[in-house]
């Protein structure tokens, strides 16, 4: 009899329920709401879901990130399963592969077309510089604000990037949380900001339809790009290469297999490693944290400067241009995509249902992917990364 007692006493205290803590508790609730999110709502269910699973399984069963670990017989035990795809995120192996992916997926001829999208894009990065100095202000030391304020830019895979090469890989949970986080609510943070900085008046604004982009300045595209922003800020190259890497491959018409691969297979393998590794960072011990508010609330500083950057400068284009250019549009320069440019145009459509601006809103976008990229590099530079 007493060995049935201890065995099932035993049974009983190997369960989750002796070892979890209240902040496990709270991270668990978080998770269930980030996947209701993204089930329910369809918040960026490809993003959330991996995460909010990574954060719900970490937060029953911690070993599951634990690193490698070796006993006093010297003998090494292998750490969790999500341990090792971390590891990736760290060698900046999976942002990499992800720009890949994006890059194979996305049609840069809007940019070409407009390029003075490229400006829209740039001053959609004024929050990852306000975000920067306000990191400063509340105690962070340089290279751990520098890798909060990209957060600014909406792009998970860069922040991670940034965090790993600025040494910040105990914030890196956070960071990408957060970024990830703010990419999938684009549809909730953006439309008052955009509403704010606009009149409707101007939100119906219509543009003209974009010339023809040839298939040679498709190709060339990605070419010069890469040549001119590496020659620059050469640390950008994991980045910016591998998005043009992956948009080479669709332009040039000649490795269809490889587009088809990078943008779906390949694509959505590192988007579950990623997410789930992401996600399985938040433990509540390393996630409930003064810290961790800090960076929420940056992370939401940063977007909303971002998004108004780049509605601001799309208003002093408009009235450059004397109302050809629709000032929604410069909102998309952060670089979530096509998640902004969509929320540029339904927030037109909203004041003129036959206004199109997604299009037009897409130049900016995929500009804002490669500002953040470039902002990033820039950090890199400061700090002799």
């Amino acid at each position: 009899m007493a060995y049935i007692t201890n065995t099932l006493s035993n049974l009983l205290h190997q369960t989750a329920f002796f070892n979890l803590t209240w902040g496990n508790y709270v991270m668990i609730v978080v998770a269930l709401v980030f996947l209701y999110l993204a089930i329910a709502h369809d918040f960026e269910p490809l993003l959330l879901v991996p995460i909010a699973f990574g954060m719900l399984l970490v937060n029953i069963y911690p070993d599951i990130i634990a690193p490698p670990t070796v006993d006093a017989l010297g003998v090494e035990h292998a750490g969790g399963l999500f341990h090792y795809f971390y590891i990736l995120d760290e060698w900046s192996i999976l942002p990499s592969l992800i720009f890949m992916g994006v890059g194979a997926m996305t049609d840069f001829g809007p940019l070409i077309a407009n390029p003075i999208s490229f400006l829209l894009g740039a001053a959609a990065q004024l929050g990852i510089y306000i975000a920067y100095f306000f990191a400063i202000i509340l105690g962070f030391n340089g290279k751990a604000a520098a890798a909060i304020s990209i957060i600014g830019g909406a792009d998970g895979p860069t922040s991670i990037f940034l965090a790993g090469k600025l040494g910040q890989t105990s914030l890196m949970g956070p960071i990408a949380v957060a970024a990830y986080s703010y990419m999938s609510l684009v549809p909730i943070i953006q439309p008052p900001i955009m509403k704010l900085f606009t009149t409707e008046e101007q939100r119906k604004i219509k543009m003209g339809q974009l010339r023809p982009v040839s298939k040679l300045e498709k190709i060339l595209f990605p070419i010069i790009i890469t040549i001119v922003v590496c020659l620059l800020l050469p640390t950008t190259a994991p980045l910016v290469g591998m998005l043009m890497l992956g948009n080479l491959f669709r332009e040039s018409g000649v490795v269809r297999q490889l587009t088809e691969t990078a943008s779906n297979a390949l694509m959505y393998i590192v988007v579950i490693l990623l997410g789930t590794s992401v996600g399985a960072t938040t433990s509540a011990e390393a996630f409930l944290n003064v810290s961790t508010l800090k960076i929420v609330a940056l992370g939401l500083v940063a977007f909303a400067f971002g998004t108004a950057g780049g509605v601001l400068l799309g208003q002093v284009m408009r009235i450059v241009t004397h109302n050809k250019i629709n000032p929604l549009i410069g909102s998309a320069g952060v670089s979530a995509v096509p998640m902004a440019a969509r929320v540029s145009q339904k927030v037109g459509a909203q004041a003129d249902p036959t206004n199109f601006l997604l299009m037009h809103a897409m130049g900016p976008n995929v500009a804002g992917v490669i500002g953040t990229a470039v902002a990033a590099g820039t950090f890199m530079a400061i700090f002799g990364v």
